[in-house]
């Protein structure tokens, strides 16, 4: 166990209930002695390993009933600047509900994700074979009971695995330490997706439904791009091509930000290209008229435009609650667009 600090014992944090220090009673725990060794390690690892597994199950079995979502993560690591938003952003923005881990980090048990009903299945079958293989392991083996056919072959096992298990990039954090809790480990593990070059910026924008007229490139979604998974990227815009962005409830948006291209296309950026709001009860009075509620917006709500490729700006309070926004290209443009960063703050 690593000691706490007596004089972290008063700190507000602990004193409101938000910080929990917990420990299992020793009767929680196996007779370590005797163990039998697996899989090549000496007794020292094997104790260690099926020591950590249990104190997950603990920490599962304690944190089940008080959230959503359970997140596992460790004292000897850094993460990125709005990590917490980002996550949960991004298990909102999921299309479906069948995923079982989502991964913010490429190591090992850090950073892993996953929806507190899910829990009692996982120590359930943690507590069977906690002995016996450590705890990454074991969640590959989850999965495979749950989806992979002994009849199909390794590949479509891969397929149906991968739809469980959900990895977001760039990776949200980084292993510091270098000192093991097992005794004599040195570990010098990096992930290497951490310290890459971001092609793209996450924001926890508000809730909405994203719609555009132009042509994507592969993979790179504009719902990717508004969730903060992923860059937008699109073939070339013509005048009248749009992103819209309409909020599942009105929302008053205090400023706004959208940056275009990034650092590997710098190039593929928004020139003549618009930002316009649609307020709510304008929404409401074209609806009433029987007009196409969303085909046009009225001019004189141009909220601002691209420079540089970037727009940003603050949206007049009197605008009142917001239905959408969105992004008019004007001018044909001569050159593929990339939107890496859309961030849309509501106001307090």
């Amino acid at each position: 166990y690593k000691r706490l600090h007596s004089k972290l014992l008063i700190v507000s944090e602990i004193q409101s209930g938000l910080l929990e220090v917990v420990s299992p009673s020793a009767h929680f725990y196996p007779d370590f002695s005797r163990l039998r060794e697996s899989f090549g390690d000496p007794k020292e690892r094997v104790r260690w390993r099926t020591k950590q597994n249990l104190d997950y199950c603990f920490l599962m079995m304690y944190a089940q009933s008080k959230g959503t979502y359970y997140v596992q993560l460790e004292d000897d690591i850094v993460a990125r600047p709005n990590f917490f938003s980002t996550m949960k952003n991004f298990a909102l923005q999921q299309p479906s509900e069948e995923w079982m881990i989502l991964e913010f980090s490429q190591l090992g048990f850090i950073g892993k994700m996953f929806k507190s009903l899910d829990l009692s299945l996982i120590v359930e079958f943690m507590l069977m074979f906690y002995k016996d293989k450590p705890i990454d392991w074991l969640l590959d083996h989850i999965m495979w009971v749950k989806v992979c056919n002994p009849e199909k072959d390794a590949k479509h096992c891969d397929r149906q695995k991968a739809n469980l298990r959900i990895r977001f990039k760039p990776s949200l954090f980084q292993h510091v330490g270098t000192h093991s809790s097992l005794a004599g480990k040195i570990q010098k593990l990096k992930d290497k997706d951490f310290g890459k070059q971001t092609l793209h910026k996450g924001h926890a924008n508000p809730l909405a439904e994203v719609t555009t007229s132009l042509k994507t490139y592969q993979h790179f979604t504009l719902e990717k791009a508004y969730g903060g998974e992923d860059f937008f990227w699109a073939f070339t815009p013509v005048a009248g091509d749009f992103i819209r962005i309409r909020f599942f409830t009105p929302v008053r948006i205090e400023r706004y930000f959208f940056r275009s291209g990034n650092i590997e296309h710098p190039g593929d950026k928004l020139f003549n290209t618009s930002v316009e709001v649609l307020p709510f009860d304008i929404f409401l009075s074209l609806k009433s008229d029987e007009a196409p509620p969303l085909s046009s917006f009225i001019d004189s709500f141009v909220s601002g435009k691209f420079q540089n490729g970037i727009a940003e700006g603050e949206v007049d309070p009197s605008f009142g609650p917001l239905e959408a926004m969105r992004l008019s290209v004007i001018t044909d443009s001569p050159v593929w667009v990339i939107l890496s960063e859309i961030f849309i703050k509501k106001a307090e």
